[in-house]
């Protein structure tokens, strides 16, 4: 292990030569010069000056303040958004011998108690401590960083993604605006905010935010030279899917991200490269975290090739030959555009940028900025402010797609930097390929129902649609995940697959928006000039497989094994309860897509990561009554009598349901027959699943009825019809036996 300098000094300004910093650059970093703004930023920090720091993605922001730890007395607390982070630096940090450590709630007691400890004595070996803005807001830990600054022993503050303090920025953490009070708190150690991303106005937020006194203010250019920009048209595309295999394949087993607003679409477009032979994993905040840092730790040491995986994967992980960057869906702003394709190229070796436009991902994207608060019936007039800032930093991404100009040129611009305009040199498909891109842009301009160059007024604010029970609905199941473990939602918000829905009253029921969608897709293949029937492939996209089904299934059947570990045995059968729960997705959403039916999928399993016993029981409770009553028969299952005929009565048309498999059910439903008969009816129709075959009823300790005779059989209809008719009688009149009436009948007679 290499030693740390040995340097005195007052932990507040420490002057040091540049030639001093580069050898320490070269000695634990292997660079030979600095890059950029980083050694005015180093020496702003070491002078004890505040300092707000601009660079792009893979400019060498950590730099910044690794340097000033390793050449300053005391510790360096460096506050950043994200776990992975934190582990990807700390552990590349120590491989070069530096002392760092990190807190979080993911660690053990005993490794939280070691650093603790570490910094309780009069000389701390650690040099670098990492820290979420939700740590350093518990008084407990102020009170540990006031002890060091009261000691001398707090020599500088970096603040990480400093434009989440932003409510301007792309990507607002509220934990991080009590940071506010740092400047109050150390008044004179020195403040570093470091962002990628971030326009006059958030930059000018962040500096106010932070009480940052006198700042110097560095900005780097925005122009990554390396990277060549594209966008390509899902609309004009056979098959998405296909295209991105294609281009992952002809690059060789290249180092790429792929984004996706959805985990269901991150899971499913996993499976498919896979199955085309490209190494790949999915990461997104659904999975448990020794899940997510296992397909880090693949993907870092490249065993995998493809991370096909959220907005949040990427922040401040050291990997520098990333290759290829694709966005699958539209993303919501050109900062957070800028600063996930800019994952790519870190080494200034020539990379990719591919962007996938489709009209359905714009008109997505637009209905969840224009209902940031879904479940609210009264939105904020500050929430409406918010939401219409949104709605035109999308439309910049909406321009960056459906212009023919350079693209470099729009998000440098973006950004308030000026362009010169040789600028690009090529290095974008519209000034390298200017007819063909022109041409595609025509030709999306055939596509029905495209709105071009205008983010409109799809969507109205009052649009509640509470029917669509999807991921993308379900914004209340991220409270489930520790606040430390991403810095914001990772995922966007489900809409309607299709606009045409829109238009139907909010109060009209399931089958009225299903025609909708149908006419729609009706409308869709006539403006093709094709039929349904030919059309091209599409339907059988969208319909559900039962490759899909049965991988959903599985994907069920493993979140319900997490919850037992979690809660505990409980007492349901795996196989029978995923069964159930696919069931319900598939019904539900059949008639719409696999869209929908991913994202309810993938709804599903985030609630089984997060469901209380009590809320599994009530969702399982059929399956679990039912495998209670298997262990309390001891025996297996016993089927009771039923008519000769097998399930499958002959004169059922198909589809409907034999009056034999109406009346057989569970015996956990019979015993519900006091709850009324509609209960039981609902019950039993959630029970059953698609054309499955029934399960056999276990009886338990119950005793069967005794078969009667033949004679007791006829005795008791004539019983039953006697009583039938008696209480068909009106009240009040007596009813006369039937010799009275025989005596009356032959006396009308004779008078007559």
């Amino acid at each position: 292990m290499k030693g740390v300098l040995q340097i005195k000094g007052a932990s507040g300004r420490e002057k040091k030569a540049p030639k001093e910093l580069e050898s320490v650059l070269n000695q634990y970093f292997g660079y030979s010069g600095f890059r950029g703004k980083q050694l005015e930023a180093i020496e702003a920090v070491l002078s004890g000056r505040d300092c707000f720091c601009l660079m792009p993605t893979g400019g060498g922001k950590s730099m910044c303040y690794q340097v000033p730890a390793l050449v300053k007395t005391g510790i360096v607390l460096v506050i950043s958004p994200l776990i992975a982070l934190m582990e990807n630096q700390v552990a590349s940090l120590k491989n070069k011998g530096i002392p760092a450590e990190f807190l979080s709630s993911t660690q053990a007691s005993h490794t939280k108690q070691r650093i603790h400890e570490d910094l309780d004595t009069g000389n701390p070996s650690l040099k670098l401590l990492y820290v979420t803005p939700e740590l350093v807001a518990t008084s407990g830990f102020m009170a540990k960083l006031k002890k060091l600054y009261n000691r001398g022993l707090l020599g500088l503050v970096a603040i990480d993604e400093a434009h989440c303090i932003s409510t301007w920025g792309h990507d607002f953490r509220p934990s991080y605006r009590k940071l506010s009070s740092l400047r109050k708190q150390f008044p004179d150690i020195p403040l570093l905010a470091l962002t990628a991303t971030a326009v006059p106005k958030v930059q000018k937020d962040v500096i106010s935010s932070l009480c940052l006194q006198n700042p110097v203010i560095l900005r780097a250019s925005f122009n990554r030279p390396n990277i060549f920009y594209e966008v390509r048209y899902k609309d004009l595309l056979d098959d998405v899917y296909s295209d991105i295999s294609n281009l992952l394949k002809s690059s060789g087993n290249a180092c790429s991200i792929i984004y996706c607003l959805e985990r269901a679409a991150c899971d499913d477009l996993s499976m498919h490269l896979s199955q085309q032979g490209v190494s790949s994993a999915a990461y997104h905040a659904g999975l448990n975290s020794k899940v997510r840092s296992s397909v880090l730790d693949d993907w870092l040491s490249s065993r995998t090739q493809v991370v096909v995986a959220t907005v949040a994967f990427g922040m401040g992980i050291d990997r520098q030959d990333v290759r290829i960057v694709c966005h699958f869906n539209l993303p919501k702003s050109m900062e957070s555009f800028y600063q996930e394709s800019g994952r790519a190229g870190r080494d200034q070796r020539p990379s990719r940028s591919v962007l996938y436009y489709g009209l359905d991902d714009r008109r997505r994207m637009e209905f969840i900025l224009r209902n940031p608060k879904i479940n609210k019936a009264q939105p904020s007039s500050s929430s409406n402010e918010l939401s219409e800032k949104a709605l035109a930093d999308f439309s910049q991404i909406v321009d960056y797609c459906e212009s023919s100009s350079c693209r470099r040129k729009k998000i440098i611009e973006s950004f308030g930097e000026k362009v010169q305009p040789t600028l690009c040199q090529r290095s974008c498909d519209a000034c390298k390929h200017p007819n063909l891109v022109s041409s595609r842009l025509e030709e999306l301009r055939r596509v029905p129902n495209c709105r071009f160059n205008k983010i409109s007024p799809v969507f109205q604010s009052s649009v509640k649609p509470a029917h669509l029970d999807t991921e993308f609905w379900n914004r209340e199941d991220e409270a489930s995940i520790s606040a430390e473990d991403i810095s914001d939602s990772d995922d966007g918000n489900e809409v309607v697959s299709n606009i045409a829905i829109s238009k139907v009253p909010a109060k009209a029921g399931l089958d009225a928006k299903f025609k909708a969608l149908e006419r729609a897709e009706n409308a869709y293949y006539q403006g093709k000039g094709q039929t349904k029937q030919q059309g091209g492939g599409l339907a059988d996209k969208k319909s559900i497989s039962q490759t899909l089904r049965d991988a959903c299934r599985k994907r069920l059947l493993d979140a319900l094994g997490q919850a037992k570990l979690r809660l505990g045995n409980i007492p349901c059968d795996d196989e029978a309860s995923a069964t159930h729960l696919e069931t319900e997705c598939f019904k539900k959403y059949e008639k719409v897509g696999k869209t929908f039916y991913n994202s309810q999928i993938a709804a599903t399993v985030r609630w089984l990561s997060s469901a209380t016993s009590s809320q599994m029981h009530d969702r399982l409770h059929a399956v679990i009554d039912q495998t209670k009553d298997d262990g309390a028969s001891g025996s297996p299952d016993i089927v009771p009598e039923s008519p000769p005929a097998s399930p499958k009565i002959v004169g059922t048309k198909p589809g409907e349901t034999s009056n034999y498999e109406a009346d057989v059910k569970p015996q956990h439903i019979c015993k519900l027959g006091k709850r009324g008969h509609s209960d039981v009816s609902t019950e039993g129709a959630a029970a059953s699943t698609g054309n499955m075959e029934l399960p056999s009823i276990p009886t338990g300790n119950m005793v069967l009825p005794a078969i009667p005779t033949f004679r007791e059989f006829l005795s008791q209809k004539g019983r039953d019809r006697a009583k039938s008719y008696s209480n068909s009688q009106p009240s009040g009149i007596r009813r006369k036996s039937s010799g009275q009436v025989d005596k009356e009948e032959t006396s009308k007679r004779m008078k007559s």
